[in-house]
């Protein structure tokens, strides 16, 4: 699914007009990311959280050159889906 196709479906679900619920959905998706880019996380009941994850640093192989390489700690985006989402997949994938 697409940003256009959850657009299109809020849109078709709600009444509101594409247009609003476009601006809406970027919104959302430009407040999370500017909230993770400030290093916090963000919270949604019932669906999942967008978490800062840390990446120790570690030492890594570049197998054509035969040389090793330091890769730097570093921060990653990621989402943690709340368990009764889970559970809602795994039911419905049996």
């Amino acid at each position: 699914m697409t940003k256009a196709d959850i657009v299109n479906e809020i849109a078709r679900n709600t009444g509101i007009e594409k247009v609003a619920v476009q601006k809406t959905v970027e919104s959302f998706m430009e407040t999370v990311k500017d909230s993770m880019i400030a290093g916090n996380n963000v919270y949604l009941r019932g669906f999942g959280s967008f978490i800062v994850k840390k990446r120790a640093e570690k030492t890594a192989r570049n197998i054509s050159k035969n040389t090793t390489i330091i890769i730097p700690a570093h921060n990653i985006p990621a989402f943690k889906p709340a368990k009764s989402f889970v559970n809602q997949v795994k039911d419905k994938v049996k």
